[in-house]
């Protein structure tokens, strides 16, 4: 039996637009954040300028550095990518679900939610009302807002999945699950907190507890919203664009989970060389080399799908935008496992090389792929032709030169900064340069790098221009089709304890858990543990072998039915956050920690971090002294070989305070015998 479908398209259309409007809005906050650097004008005494005299301030709060920062990252990837995101997930799903969308209140609720939770962060965050923690500032009640309007989208999303006409979940939609489920562990953990006003709360972890999750936090933010729904949106709209098959289903198998584990064990490689347990930092740095792996198959299996269609590179804007933000991707996929290496990240950590990397991501990676998914969508949307292919042309070059100038900048900056730092005079007693003279030395690459962010600007106002005359030239189109309504028996019908109680399973859980014992386990019971996990691979892969196909058929199955397929996820998810996080948080708050006293905050201290944290004081400075000579020198109290920061010496800080970037020196040990210029 058939049916008539009329997909929801209003909706893409609406996030669509919002994605495009937030984009320009975000990446001017961007510029105007860069320029500061290098101009302090910029902070609110251009307005006098602008404004013919009438408006008089050498500095205006809302528009400093430290306010605009956040709002600008927070504008970018909730604001820009994550709109794009909903765009693109909610038209692949319908198509792949051969269903529309289970819910079109939800879908209203779930769009107007969220614009309005993106006002209400661009209205508290200029005005100083923060969480302080890096892309986790917004305060509590929006982040009540937040877990609310995810919830509803993931109902939604999941009730289309049960209603679908299609028995098999494609790949892209395994991505998007992935998305929704971590997503909602990551945030709803790293926000615990307790209010003390309607404006104001503190986070419950605090120092080293509050360090780790925010960065398991903030890594897996960057991993599974700004990573894992762009594969799915590159997994279904690149084989449309190109006209060619996925190169290779099973490598998007291998690329799906490998990424999916491995992804969220990776977070401390943000606190290398800090008081963080050495082993934690080991096994950041283990999973992060692993990541290798999986993100390069990811990404050679989106740039092999365009075999036999590279020829339409030099006339498709929408191919040169996918290919383009591909490679991008592996760009970014090969510098993030590098730079989690312990020596790299000794110098590339709190300078600007780690701003490069990012960069290259958001702008590369995500601003690329949803320019090529809005050229792409914009004429079917609209039912009408692209208003010019020229301009979406000169958007890709304006936007790639603006890039690479960005990025290159950063990664000259950052590795002059880093070297400059490490550096001593002759005996290696004193430092080669002071704190001010290596700012001095990279103020050329804050001009490139404020030149290259309005090049890629201007590039996106040109497709937000393109996209209106589009939309302009044509009337919005729902898509009808006919569909044969699928049976019910003929999908999810795999049993609970066919998903879960099978070989494939047995083995990967014993493998995972003797793996974990070996890192825990007294001396002579971990190699033993680590013998066992050896041995169990190789008879995994003889079971696998002589399966004969059970173990594929498995998989196949699986994929049929999306509750034990979304259970799966979770457990692979929840797993490396729990064995980071859980041991983190038996460290007992004892007056004596690591030869450190323990000491409450008097009121007055305590009010003096919250104006700290209001102002944004942490995008700029740090509060952790790595465990380097040169930074024990240039930081540490005076004759105090050892003085660097101890895990005891932050347990009471809510928030941690260690930072991810110095445009500032450390503040550790503010009060104490500096040396002068440090």
């Amino acid at each position: 039996m058939t049916s008539s479908i009329t997909y929801d398209d209003k909706s893409v259309r609406r996030f669509m637009i919002a994605s495009i409007f937030w984009g320009v809005v975000g990446m001017l906050v961007g510029v105007l954040a860069a320029t500061q650097l290098s101009w302090w004008q910029m902070n609110g005494k251009f307005l006098e300028a602008v404004s013919f005299g009438l408006i008089h301030a050498d500095g205006i709060s809302f528009l400093t550095f430290g306010r605009l920062r956040p709002l600008h990252t927070n504008a970018v990837i909730f604001a820009f990518v994550g709109n794009m995101m909903f765009a693109g997930v909610y038209y692949s799903t319908q198509r792949l679900c051969k269903a529309r969308t289970a819910s079109d209140l939800l879908s209203n609720i779930h769009f107007w939610g969220w614009q309005l939770i993106i006002v209400a962060a661009a209205i508290t965050l200029p005005a100083g009302f923060t969480r302080g923690k890096e892309y986790a500032e917004l305060i509590w009640p929006i982040n009540i807002g937040v877990v609310v309007i995810w919830v509803i989208f993931g109902i939604n999303f999941f009730w289309t999945l049960a209603k679908r006409n299609e028995p098999s979940l494609y790949v892209a939609l395994w991505f998007y699950i992935a998305t929704i489920v971590t997503v909602a562990m990551l945030y709803v953990v790293n926000h615990l907190s307790l209010p003390t006003s309607f404006t104001h709360s503190y986070p419950i972890f605090g120092g080293l507890q509050d360090g780790l999750v925010q960065w398991w936090y903030g890594h897996n933010a960057v991993a599974f919203f700004l990573t894992t729904p762009i594969l799915g949106i590159m997994y279904y709209f690149l084989p449309k664009a190109a006209n060619r098959p996925v190169y290779s289903y099973r490598l998007s198998i291998v690329h799906f989970w490998s990424l999916v584990f491995i992804y969220i064990w990776a977070g401390p490689h943000h606190l290398l060389n800090t008081s963080l347990p050495k082993w934690l930092q080991l096994l950041g740095m283990l999973f992060s080399l692993m990541l290798w792996a999986p993100s390069w198959g990811g990404m050679l299996n989106g740039l092999l799908t365009l075999r036999g269609a590279w020829d339409k590179l030099r006339t498709d804007p929408v191919i040169k935008f996918f290919a383009a933000g591909i490679t991008f991707y592996g760009m970014a996929t090969f510098e993030g496992p590098l730079l989690s290496i312990r020596a790299v990240n000794a110098l590339s950590h709190y300078t600007d090389w780690g701003i490069g990397h990012v960069h290259s991501a958001a702008l590369g990676w995500n601003g690329f792929m949803a320019a090529g998914m809005f050229y792409w969508l914009a004429p079917r949307l609209w039912k009408t032709e692209l208003w010019s292919k020229s301009m979406a042309n000169m958007h890709f070059w304006i936007g790639t030169v603006g890039i690479l100038i960005y990025v290159a900048a950063m990664w000259a900056a950052g590795i002059m900064q880093g070297l400059m730092l490490g550096q001593v005079n002759t005996g290696g007693t004193t430092l080669k340069y002071e704190f001010m003279e290596t700012l001095d030395s990279i103020q050329v690459f804050y001009i490139l790098r404020s030149i290259g962010g309005t090049l890629y600007l201007a590039g996106f106002i040109l497709c937000a221009w393109n996209i209106w005359k589009t939309a302009r030239s044509g009337k919005p189109h729902d898509e009808t089709v006919q569909v044969a309504l699928l049976e019910r028996r003929k999908k999810d019908g795999m049993t609970w304890g066919e998903a879960l109680v099978n070989d494939p399973l047995a083995y990967i859980f014993a493998g995972i858990a003797f793996t974990i014992l070996w890192f825990f386990l007294p001396p002579h019971a971990d190699k033993a543990a680590l013998l066992v996990a050896i041995l169990l691979g190789f008879r995994a892969f003889r079971a696998f072998k002589a399966s004969k196909e059970k173990w594929t058929n498995w998989h196949e199955r699986i994929v049929e039915n999306y509750m034990p397929f979304t259970f799966l996820v979770f457990v692979a998810v929840a797993i490396g956050g729990a064995v980071q996080i859980i041991p983190s948080l038996v460290v007992n708050r004892e007056k004596n920690i690591e030869g450190r006293l323990q000491e409450l905050y008097t009121p007055l201290e305590l009010a003096g971090r919250d104006i700290y944290v209001s102002e944004g004081c942490y995008n700029c400075h740090s509060q952790m002294i790595r465990t380097l000579v040169p930074d024990v020198m240039r930081y540490g109290r005076a004759g105090r070989v050892d003085d660097y920061s101890h895990l005891g010496e932050s347990l009471y800080d809510h928030p941690y305070q260690w930072g991810s970037k110095r445009t500032g020196p450390d503040l550790a040990r503010e009060g104490g015998p500096l040396a002068t210029g440090a």
